[in-house]
């Protein structure tokens, strides 16, 4: 597997680069999840990362890459798929 190095934003990660493997398509995963111990033993906290486009060039507006920015609320959101139905409409 092929690994890109990829910056990560805000939280206790900021500034750090790390190794991270591609997909098939060349994209490093949607959300990245980095469990942290307790000190106490106790269940660990997992830091979220989402991951959004670095930047984009001047000319032709194509994206640059990919960077992990911090996600506080430390859950994804659930998952959408477009031929389900909304519960609470109609």
């Amino acid at each position: 597997m092929r690994s890109e190095p990829t910056p990560f934003e805000g939280g206790p990660m900021d500034g750090r680069v790390l190794p991270i493997l591609v997909g098939p398509t060349g994209h490093p995963p949607k959300w990245y999840e980095i469990p942290v111990p307790a000190a106490d033993g106790g269940p660990p906290t997992v830091l979220l990362y989402e991951r959004v486009p670095s930047g984009y060039t001047k000319r032709l507006g194509l994206q640059k890459g990919w960077k992990y920015t911090y996600s506080p609320s430390g859950e994804k959101p659930k998952l959408r798929w477009p031929w389900t139905k909304s519960r609470g409409g109609r």
